[in-house]
């Protein structure tokens, strides 16, 4: 990718976050990701083009000096810094305007600075020499989230490494998918929630889409598979994926969460398989590395909040201990301070959150530990997995398979598709994040205690979908006292 030859006609609208967006080459197995700020700024920006390059550059520094080293090097994509030309720039925003979904419209890409992060296209994987079928992607974003209708979804049933436990959780978000849970295939959304497109739930299309990749097993070949049968193998599927390391025999791990609650006590999925079914999860597997990165949380928010302000106190005491300076000339500088809240995110950051002390000794070294675990801790839990399936030829063999391991049909004893699992989404929570959390934790006990844990009057009913009662099991996920 030649950066001062670039051309906007090159380039797609791929997505967008709260704080960035996402476009696509058309041919390259690249994706550009650009900053967004709110519109009422679109002729003022809110910050120079060196903090603009600072603040990408943290994401990458975060990914790869932090978060790769606690989830995993072969599961993360850090991706680089870029500067584009500026023409380039905002030519790309004009055009992408008009696919812009309304509701995130009230934020504007940047066309100032000219930074972006490169990274590979991980929904268009290039995994090996080309075939008649496309890749086939699927990304699942591991927390519950902020959800209009009800649903069926629990991570911890996704994170208990039961396969019963795993397939329903699986299955209901395919069946309410929202933000949680999409399927691309060679690169193009195919499936997702309403509020994406109106014709994402389409399940008879995605049904469509998904046979080829599953009519090798038991000698389907021309023969007619009914939608539960694709739906099932797509499910078994992924979670072969899910709980496979990056080689070799993981050790399984039964129980990691000390004396902590392992099962969902509103999940009506009969709870005695629920309490006493968990396989674990092999070490080596996605899923293990992303649940011990998340309990570097060992306080929650509100023992976390006197921490915090305890940090936040000696900033305002002594604030040139905050993390990053900026030198005369202008360009980024990150100085090794002492506390490091807003960076350098280098191997010292990494230390501190390993090595924090078990007890409190009432130093603010402690509090800026506990707080550098719980902003890492939150990160892996707003983290998304993508697992990139592709099918594999009678005739392929082992050349190129460097980045990416043999998932076996498990109705078919030959390798039917190639697979990798990467995680993404992989930002550092901003230290001054903390109250807003807090508040949201707060809202959430009173809305708890002003209702009894009971849904709000005419909250619909999970829909019946893509599945049976009887398949679906059906439960209601409430709020419920422990």
């Amino acid at each position: 990718m030649e950066l001062d030859k670039m051309d906007e006609k090159e380039w797609k609208y791929h997505g967008e976050g709260n704080k960035s967006l996402v476009v696509s080459h058309v041919q390259l197995s690249r994706v550009l990701r650009l900053l967004k700020y709110p519109a009422e700024n679109s002729e003022n920006p809110p910050q120079t083009v060196e903090q603009a390059f600072r603040q990408i550059q943290n994401i990458v520094d975060f990914s790869s000096n932090v978060m790769s080293s606690l989830l995993g090097e072969k599961f993360i994509h850090s991706g680089e810094v870029v500067k584009l030309p500026l023409e380039f720039v905002r030519q790309l925003s004009i055009k992408v305007q008009h696919q812009r979904p309304a509701w995130r419209c009230d934020k504007v890409m940047d066309i100032y600075s000219g930074c972006a992060l490169c990274l590979p296209n991980l929904t268009s994987p290039v995994l090996h020499l080309p075939t008649h079928t496309a890749p086939l992607c699927i990304e699942i974003k591991v927390a519950n989230g902020k959800w209009k209708r009800l649903s069926l979804y629990c991570p911890l049933d996704l994170f208990s490494g039961n396969r019963q436990r795993m397939d329903f959780a699986i299955r209901h978000l395919i069946e309410e998918p929202q933000n949680n849970f999409k399927i691309f295939k060679g690169g193009q959304c195919i499936y997702s929630s309403k509020e994406v497109s109106d014709d994402s739930m389409d399940l008879n299309a995605l049904l469509h889409h998904l046979r080829p990749y599953f009519l090798h097993g038991n000698n389907r070949i021309n023969s007619h598979m009914t939608s539960k049968t694709v739906l099932n193998d797509l499910i078994q599927v992924l979670a072969n994926a899910l709980l496979s390391g990056g080689g070799g025999d993981g050790e399984v791990v039964t129980d990691t969460r000390g004396g902590g609650r392992s099962f969902c006590e509103a999940s009506l999925l009969n709870k005695e398989r629920i309490r006493h079914g968990s396989a674990g999860l092999p070490s080596d597997s996605v899923l293990f590395r992303i649940l011990q990165t998340q309990m570097l949380d060992t306080l929650d928010i509100e023992g976390l909040f006197p921490l915090y302000r305890r940090v936040e106190q000696h900033l305002q005491d002594f604030p040139k201990e905050r993390g990053t300076v900026w030198s005369p000339a202008s360009l980024p500088v990150c100085v090794r301070t002492r506390l490091q809240v807003e960076g350098p995110y280098n191997e010292t950051f990494l230390e501190k959150l390993q090595k924090c002390p078990t007890e409190d000794d009432g130093s603010v070294e402690y509090a800026v530990a506990k707080v550098h675990q719980y902003r890492v801790a939150m990160t892996a839990k707003d983290c998304s997995i993508m697992v990139a399936l592709v099918p594999r030829s009678e005739e392929e063999g082992d050349e190129g398979l460097a980045t990416q391991r043999r998932l076996r049909d498990f109705l078919s004893p030959r390798p039917a598709l190639s697979y990798s699992v990467s995680i993404l989404d992989l930002d550092p929570k901003p230290f001054d994040s903390i109250p807003s959390q807090l508040r949201l934790d707060q809202k959430i006990v009173s809305c708890y205690l002003r209702t009894g844990g009971a849904l709000p009057k005419g909250s619909p009913s999970p829909h019946s979908g893509i599945f049976t009662a009887a398949e679906r099991e059906d439960c209601t996920l409430l709020f419920h006292p422990v």
